[in-house]
């Protein structure tokens, strides 16, 4: 897959906007940036379009742009020209999609029947923007698509919001997902820039759900270990659980039978996605034990730790 469309399935969400006054541009770039999304599709639906994209592209060049609603090769042109790092169209347009690759320029087609995913497959095309999502059909839909083409990746657009964005997710050839339920027009009219960081802290949490999973307490040997389990299990009226060879586990408690990472223990945090999870924790400044990733038989990251320990304990993602 091109590097830009790993950029963008790491990132999960893509904001639609629609600019018409560009001076609000980098000061909403970097709103969405501090709420954890550095990606945007401004769309070309507004006259200040290729004036809002430039502005970013100067002033936030690690903003990963797109631009969308693009409906002619001369708006390619111009968005390329612009700083546009990926194109998005409503349609499916020969003209359009054949410049792009003539060009090298990523582009996400509109396609919602497998009539316009087949023509961007013959194309040599990796991914394309389910649109209009919702009215095309929804998850079921393109689960449908997804069955025959399942080498395309998918960034649907159209309809979705908080409530149904994990559904899209779930499925496996799903880029990303793109709305603009994140920058409502209500926003941009007042300049409320801390409200669409708060939108879009919501939207990465939402996308990551991330929640408490187990806490790891460290023992000094596998007696000391056994007798705390039992005493959770008193304590929570709980069955002792599984006994491994490190550590033994009863309801959310996992007893470490030696000393173990931590001056406390552990704290495991479940996430949908652990890449996601591990740039969304990057751009806030966490770094991560790379000896300790492991990894599903599909690439994907389903254990990490962080490097550092937070309140004394260490802290490791785990994929639900």
């Amino acid at each position: 897959m091109q590097p830009i469309f790993e950029q963008i399935r790491n990132i999960g969400l893509v904001p639609v906007i629609r600019l018409d006054d560009p001076s609000k541009a980098v000061p909403l770039a970097r709103a969405l940036k501090a709420g954890g999304i550095p990606t945007a599709e401004i769309t070309f639906r507004a006259a200040g379009a290729e004036r809002a994209i430039a502005a970013v592209a100067q002033a936030e060049p690690d903003v990963l742009l797109g631009a969308g609603t693009v409906l002619t090769v001369e708006q390619v042109k111009q968005a390329v020209a612009a700083g546009a790092r990926y194109i998005l169209c409503p349609d499916f347009d020969p003209a359009v999609v054949g410049y792009c690759i003539e060009h090298d320029i990523p582009v996400l087609p509109g396609c919602s029947t497998p009539s316009e995913v087949g023509q961007a497959v013959r194309l040599g095309l990796q991914a394309v923007k389910f649109f209009p999502a919702e009215t095309a059909g929804g998850v079921a839909a393109l689960r449908a698509l997804a069955g025959p083409f399942s080498k395309m990746k998918f960034l649907p657009t159209g309809g979705i919001n908080e409530k149904n964005l994990c559904d899209y997710l779930a499925l496996e050839q799903v880029l990303a997902c793109g709305g603009s339920w994140m920058v409502p027009q209500k926003l941009l009219d007042e300049e409320d820039w801390d409200g669409v960081t708060a939108l879009a802290r919501a939207a990465v949490r939402a996308m990551l759900r991330p929640s408490f999973a187990h806490l790891g307490v460290n023992s000094a040997d596998t007696a000391a270990a056994r007798q705390t389990r039992d005493d959770f299990a008193d304590l929570y009226l709980e069955t002792p659980e599984r006994d491994t060879d490190v550590s033994v586990f009863v309801g959310a408690f996992e007893v470490m039978k030696a000393p173990g990472r931590g001056a406390h223990g552990h704290l495991a945090l479940c996430v949908n996605d652990v890449d996601r999870a591990e740039r969304y924790y990057r751009a806030l400044g966490y770094a991560f034990d790379e000896e300790t990733r492991r990894r599903d038989e599909k690439g994907r990251t389903t254990f990490l730790y962080l490097d550092d320990p937070v309140g004394g304990f260490a802290v490791h993602l785990l994929r639900r």
